[in-house]
């Protein structure tokens, strides 16, 4: 707290180089209509609060921090005569949020020189016109750049995505239509092959022993299990030589489909002892297409769970069915982000996931966070790919006191030491002209600290570089998070 107001000398506010060039009378207004005190040591104001007046330092030590998750972080720590914070954009008046962007302390008796933000409005607008107009142009041009970037960065982002979606749905599903064509030849020459056998000189136990055989088949393909090239390459041998043995010809065109299927020469013998000789060789052809037909749509089965969870994880990551703001779990959040960036993943990069699945629910904004873990992730590939190598992401799940931490770890060449203090400015980017437009880790930065009262954090060496997201497990602002289904 500070003592009553001291006597102002104009003298002494005109040796401060913010007032330098003031005239007397200008600097007569500022005694007049300001004041100085007189600060012990403590605090004076903090980050957040309305910005009700403007410091100038004359004499002693100020400290200003900015809030970092549950922390502190001191930015400036200053002796330095005529230092000036608070009010510093009064002369915008409304169409801002006054409030103080920061907090201030001081370590040691402190005198400032106090201006009302009103009154520091009215002598900027008064004695420094055209100024006023090239900051608001500054201030605002500036907001809206950074808005228009910002949206631009994330069509970028939405665009690579989904050309990175659209590719990987187009694997399975032309392998379904594939499958299907595929499907459809095989039925047709099971239809043939039963009228054959119908009309033949079989008799009603045979067909029905068959028809048994075909179910068991049907079910071993389902629960087949994959064998190395080797014990598969064996196999083939025995099942062929088998079918040399027993006079069926083509056996060497037969066997690899029923390797795939899971069937060996136990169970042959077991058809061989169900049907009468005669019809074997039939039997093993109808059987066969049994076996493709079952293997065909396993794949289809397959290719279309797998566009199913490519869509589920479209959806995830989207968030468009979703409230705003829940309770949301961040392995299902990074799952989703993960499935929509393989794209840019290639044979270069492995992805390994560490991940504490005990960790509770936490209250987000979960379509925002999924772009911090874009922003991160894609850094991160972009810098193991830079070095031609590749290397390894991991992402990595904790606790942390009574925070939970999310983790990017990548082996690529790390954040040079000169600028790491830099990385989170806005318009900062070490990418080409055109790649980059330095607002990724900006925009992640003002999501987990302005937005989920988090702290977003690096450490880097060569070979190590982490990005580590912390994340209160609980609501700090008192709101109401949905629960998620």
């Amino acid at each position: 707290m500070s003592d009553a107001p001291l006597p102002c000398s104009p003298q002494e506010i005109g040796s401060l180089f913010l007032f330098e060039k003031l005239s007397p009378e200008q600097l007569g207004r500022l005694c007049a209509d300001g004041r100085v005190e007189l600060f012990e040591p403590g605090h004076v104001y903090s980050e957040g609060d309305p910005a009700t007046c403007f410091f100038v330092m004359i004499e002693g030590t100020v400290v200003l921090s900015r809030k970092v998750g549950d922390d502190d972080v001191e930015v400036v720590r200053t002796s330095q005569r005529g230092v000036y914070t608070g009010a510093m954009q009064a002369y915008i008046g409304d169409r801002v949020n006054q409030v103080y962007n920061n907090s201030m302390r001081v370590t040691e008796p402190t005198r400032f020189f106090v201006l009302p933000a009103d009154t520091f409005a009215d002598v900027m607008h008064e004695w420094f016109p055209m100024a006023v107009h090239l900051l608001e142009g500054v201030f605002f041009g500036a907001k809206n750049s950074q808005r228009v970037i910002g949206q631009r960065e994330r069509l970028l982002a939405l665009g690579s995505l989904s050309a990175g979606l659209t590719h990987e749905l187009n694997n399975p599903a032309a392998a379904a239509v594939r499958a299907t064509s595929t499907l459809r030849e095989r039925v047709a020459k099971m239809r043939h092959k039963l009228a054959v056998i119908a009309a033949g000189p079989y008799s009603r136990e045979a067909l029905a022993d068959l028809i048994e055989i075909q179910e068991r088949t049907a079910e071993r393909v389902v629960k087949a299990s994959v064998l190395s090239p080797l014990e598969a390459a064996d196999r083939e041998d025995e099942i062929t030589d088998w079918l040399d043995d027993h006079d069926i010809t083509d056996g060497w065109q037969l066997a690899p489909t029923f390797v795939q299927a899971g069937l060996d020469t136990d169970w042959l013998d077991q058809v061989a002892a169900a049907v009468d000789p005669e019809i074997l060789s039939g039997a093993i052809g109808w059987l066969n297409y049994t076996v493709e037909t079952e293997l065909l749509m396993c794949e289809i089965e397959d290719s279309t769970n797998r566009i199913s969870h490519l869509v589920d994880a479209a959806k995830q990551y989207s968030q468009l069915d979703r409230a705003p703001y829940r309770m949301a779990d961040v392995h299902e959040l990074l799952d989703s982000t993960l499935v929509m960036l393989m794209g840019k993943f290639g044979e270069q990069i492995k992805v390994v996931k560490e991940y504490d699945r005990s960790l509770p629910k936490v209250p987000a904004y979960p379509a925002e966070l999924n772009q911090v873990w874009t922003n991160l992730i894609d850094n991160a590939v972009a810098a193991m790919k830079s070095t031609g190598d590749g290397g390894t992401l991991t992402v990595r799940t904790a606790r942390d006191g009574d925070l939970l931490m999310v983790e990017f770890q990548d082996t690529g060449p790390g954040v040079p030491a000169d600028i790491k203090d830099r990385i989170f400015d806005p318009f900062f980017t070490t990418k080409p002209v055109g790649e980059g437009t330095g607002l990724g880790l900006d925009i992640s930065w003002r999501i987990v600290v302005n937005k989920h009262h988090g702290s977003l954090l690096v450490e880097s060496v060569p070979g190590d570089t982490r990005f580590r997201v912390l994340l209160p497990l609980t609501d700090e602002d008192n709101e109401t998070p949905e629960e998620s289904g």
